[in-house]
């Protein structure tokens, strides 16, 4: 049997998850309660029929995914005060790349969105991230060599 895996959350992405299954419970009940297309419509497969049945696998597959992952959800809490000079998950980290300055904050990779500045602590710059504190350089490989200077480092209510 597969190894459960963690799904590493803040409060936020944890209610979103919430949402969007209830979300889809509730669509998943009014596709049952109404009309459901006749299997065959003359001698062929009525299409209506082969679109509710896909629509219904997407849903249950869906929801069934999104039950796991809160079966398997941590949450991503902030650490004791003598621990917020460390990057872990949840940090908000700012880096210098050759005068320029960025900022990150470390989540699951649910969450992950680099649009927003959230990148996953399993990505390369995550990965390298984690432990360690201001005035550390990392550095990232991949294509080109990057080194990333740690700046700040702050928890804030996720």
């Amino acid at each position: 049997m597969e190894e459960e895996r963690k799904f590493y959350l803040t409060k936020k992405g944890l209610e979103q998850i919430k949402k969007e299954l209830e979300s889809l419970k509730k669509i998943k009940a009014s596709k049952i309660k109404g009309e459901t297309p006749q299997l065959l419509h003359s001698e062929d497969v009525n299409p209506e029929y082969l679109t509710f049945r896909e629509d219904m696998n997407f849903l249950e597959s869906r929801i069934a995914e999104l039950e796991n992952i809160l079966k398997n959800a941590v949450l991503i809490k902030i650490p004791p005060k003598t621990k917020q000079n460390i990057v872990q998950l949840g940090a908000t980290v700012t880096l210098e790349e050759s005068g320029q300055i960025n900022e990150f904050m470390i989540v699951g990779t649910l969450e992950a969105n680099p649009n927003e500045g959230k990148i996953s602590a399993s990505s390369p710059i995550g990965k390298a991230l984690l432990g360690h504190k201001i005035g550390d350089e990392i550095i990232i490989t991949s294509p080109i060599r990057v080194v990333y200077k740690i700046k700040k480092i702050k928890y804030h209510s996720m």
